[in-house]
C-alpha cells in the first residue's frame, strides 16, 4: 500500500490515495499504521476517494481503529494533498465528509499548498441534551443556563459547553493547561456516561480577547498536537461566554489556528499550514 504521512501543526496521519489504491478493512489498517514504535506512527488513517456529491471524499480512522466523522486538521492536509499531486487545479474544492461537504480554500505559494482555509459549517450546542443550531439570530436569544452543562468527572463537578461541528466536542476553562494531567483526566471525560459515542474534550485557557492556549484529549487518539474541529469548539463555545471576540488564534501543543466566526451566517471558519512529511510502502 502506497502512502503519503502528512501533518497539520502536528495532527499526523497517514493518507491513502484511493483513485489509486484499494484498502481493505480500513479499520484494521488505521490500528496497524498508527503504532508510533511498531509502524509509521500517526494519529489514525484518512482515506482519499472519488465522491458523487463533491471534488473528493475524505474518510477517516482514528489510531485505534474507530471511524470519525470529521477532522479539521486531516481536511487541510486533503486540499494540499489533491493540489500538489496533480488531482486538481482548483484552488476552491469541496469535500465530502461524515459531517458534511467542506468547502476549502487552497491557498499556494509557488505551486504547493502552504495553507488551506476551511468553512466548518455552523456550529450545534449540545449542552443540556439538546441540540441548538448556533444562527447569529439564535444565538443573540440564548441564555446561561442553556450554555453550560454541569458534568461530574470522577467525583468533581466541573462547567461545561458541549457543542458539535459534526463530532462531539466538550469544552472546559481552567487556569493553566501547561499543569494538566490530561492523561488521567482525559479518559474519563471521553468514556463518561454522559456521551453515548464518547466526546472529544478541549482544555482552554484564557489568554486574551483574541488569543487562547488548547490541550485536547481526542476520542480513540488520546492527546494529539492539534485538533481543528476542536478549535472550532472552543473558539465557539469562547464566544458563547463571552470571553473572547469573533476571531480568535489558538495556541495548540503542534502550533496556531487562526477561527473566525462569520457574523452574517454564523458559520466557522477555520485556517492553517498543511505539511507533507514523507511517502512510502506500507506491507499489509
Amino acid at each position: 500500500m502506497k502512502f503519503t504521512k502528512m501533518h497539520g501543526i502536528g495532527n499526523d496521519y497517514v493518507y491513502v490515495n484511493c483513485f489509486e489504491e484499494t484498502v481493505e478493512e480500513p479499520s484494521r489498517v488505521a490500528q496497524l499504521v498508527s503504532d508510533r514504535h511498531f509502524s509509521i506512527g500517526s494519529d489514525g488513517l484518512i482515506l482519499i476517494k472519488p465522491s458523487k456529491v463533491a471534488d473528493f471524499c475524505m474518510d477517516m480512522y482514528n489510531a485505534d481503529g474507530s471511524r470519525g466523522a470529521m477532522c479539521g486538521n486531516g481536511i487541510r492536509c486533503v486540499g494540499k494533498y489533491v493540489y500538489d499531486h496533480g488531482l486538481t487545479n482548483m484552488t476552491t474544492i469541496t469535500v465530502e465528509t461524515g459531517a458534511g461537504i467542506k468547502t476549502l480554500k487552497l491557498n499556494v505559494v509557488n505551486g504547493r499548498v502552504v495553507t488551506v482555509t476551511v468553512d466548518m459549517g455552523l456550529p450545534v450546542l449540545t449542552s443540556n441534551h439538546r441540540e441548538i443550531d448556533l444562527r447569529p439570530e439564535v444565538v443573540d436569544g440564548l441564555i446561561r443556563e442553556e450554555i453550560w452543562e454541569e458534568l461530574v468527572v470522577d467525583e468533581k463537578p466541573y462547567k461545561v459547553i458541549n457543542i458539535s461541528m459534526g463530532n462531539p466536542h466538550t469544552v472546559l476553562f481552567i487556569e493553566n493547561v501547561d499543569d494538566l494531567a490530561i492523561e488521567t483526566i482525559g479518559p474519563s471525560f471521553e468514556n463518561h456516561e454522559r456521551f453515548k459515542d464518547r466526546t472529544n474534550t478541549e482544555f482552554i485557557q484564557i489568554v486574551d480577547d483574541s488569543h487562547l492556549k488548547m490541550r485536547v484529549w481526542e476520542r480513540g487518539s488520546g492527546e494529539t498536537m492539534a485538533c481543528g474541529t476542536g478549535a472550532c469548539a472552543s473558539a465557539v463555545a469562547a464566544s458563547l461566554a463571552g470571553f473572547i471576540d469573533k476571531s480568535t488564534d489558538i495556541r495548540l501543543l503542534g502550533g496556531t489556528l487562526q477561527i473566525s466566526i462569520d457574523e452574517e451566517t454564523g458559520h466557522v471558519f477555520m485556517t492553517g499550514p498543511a505539511t507533507e512529511v514523507f511517502e512510502g510502502t506500507f506491507n499489509l
